[in-house]
């Protein structure tokens, strides 16, 4: 019944939404199925139209570190909607916002506000391009930084727009020198995850960031962390504090939005001060800043300043990963996870995933196996293999026991 319903609902989706969806990974086109279609959600839980309760591991991609409808931020949010809606002028708010980020990331002495980290990026990459009047950037393979043109592979994109953006392996710093070194005189930017979280969670092997910075360094490279994910997740000062490496720009989004759309990018003040109006580097946005959206992300990094979970957070993660590894092991399943902080992945495959390659090697069918097995349990994971899960601060005890619960009755029916 409840599988007819989706159908049903999703069957609807489609008459009037391209692929039912606003967004693909949505589609469950990753996990087999139609999608579960949400009504409403609080703490760890998200209920859907079917009525149906699910212990909730995406979070919506990362973005609420503290939980679905967090109290503090339904009454901030309540009191701000009595104010207006958008204004599209500058507000104190703003400043606020932009203080507590800056002095939470010492790399960043100047910020602009955007509406999502797609947006983010394509400020960001327009500004390192003027800032070293160069053209060509590296990125890396199974990274994700948004749908511009230029940072994709797909249809509906001209030859011309992709020239300018060299490819490398993850974690493979030997290829980024190669490209360095055809390209010296004409590479703007480095754009790196300092842990990726679109393959899956791969972390930076030991050497991998500090070597970008120092190739940066060396050739005139501006060297920009997209930290649309990591920022505030790891810790207060994002990737770039929990691994001590300063990069000359930074992506942010998520978290700073409390659950609301966002986006932001930062940097040193010379550089900023090329953005219009005070330079030529033109970037702009109706909604950018957006008064609902910065009480949100204030609120949000009030509470975490406050309470400062993120030791507990990796901690619990730590713990909720072993015992998967642990009942794994005990039915004869290969499985890796990869986990940092609150994110995690789990892969299905004997092999360390260090980069794009190893995540593909993952057994597709047994992934979708468990997916769906976890779905029928009431838990809810990121519908693609390639996407992180994360644990809020809103995860019970009697969240992670059930979900364990859930793990050992999925796992016991798989194939050794």
């Amino acid at each position: 019944m409840v599988e007819k319903l989706n159908k049903r609902f999703f069957n609807e989706a489609k008459r009037y939404i391209a692929g039912g969806v606003n967004s693909p990974v949505r589609a469950f086109r990753a996990v087999g199925g139609e999608p579960i279609f949400i009504k409403s959600a609080c703490g760890s839980k998200i209920y859907s139209e079917e009525g149906r309760e699910f212990i909730d591991y995406c979070q919506s991609f990362g973005a609420l570190i503290l939980g679905h409808a967090h109290p503090k931020i339904r009454e901030e949010l309540k009191k701000a909607v009595d104010k207006g809606t958008s204004f599209a002028a500058p507000t104190k708010q703003e400043t606020e916002l932009a203080r507590i980020i800056i002095k939470a990331i010492p790399s960043i002495e100047r910020i602009r506000f955007t509406n999502s980290g797609t947006e983010a990026v394509m400020g960001v990459i327009r500004l390192a391009r003027a800032y070293t009047q160069k053209n060509k950037i590296i990125k890396f393979i199974g990274s994700y930084h948004g749908h511009a043109d230029y940072l994709l592979d797909c249809a509906g994109i001209p030859q011309d727009f992709k020239k300018h953006t060299l490819v490398a392996p993850y974690n493979e710093i030997k290829k980024v020198q190669s490209l360095i070194e055809q390209h010296k005189k004409d590479i703007a930017a480095i754009i790196v995850e300092p842990i990726a979280a679109n393959m899956g969670v791969v972390l930076p092997q030991k050497g991998f960031l500090e070597t970008l910075r120092e190739l940066s360094d060396k050739h005139n490279i501006i060297l920009i962390f997209d930290e649309v994910i990591t920022a505030f997740r790891l810790l207060f000062g994002g990737a770039q504090d929990f691994f001590k490496i300063k990069p000359d720009l930074t992506c942010l989004g998520k978290i700073i939005g409390g659950g609301l759309p966002v986006g932001a990018f930062g940097g040193r003040r010379e550089m900023m001060k090329l953005l219009a109006p005070e330079g030529n580097v033109y970037q702009a946005g109706t909604f950018s800043g957006n008064p609902l959206t910065v009480n949100a992300g204030l609120t949000t990094l009030k509470i975490l300043s406050g309470n400062n979970p993120y030791l507990k957070l990796a901690k619990r993660t730590q713990a909720f990963c072993a015992q998967i590894k642990h009942t794994a092991a005990k039915y004869g399943i290969r499985v890796k996870i990869n986990s940092v902080g609150s994110m995690f992945s789990i892969f299905f495959t004997d092999r360390d995933v260090t980069d794009y390659n190893t995540a593909k090697l993952e057994d597709a069918a047994l992934f979708k196996k468990f997916y769906h097995g976890l779905l029928k349990e009431g838990v809810y994971l990121s519908p693609s293999g390639f996407e992180a899960n994360f644990i809020s601060t809103a995860h019970t005890v009697s969240d992670i026991e059930k979900t364990q619960d859930a793990i050992d009755k999925t796992l016991k029916n798989f194939p050794a």
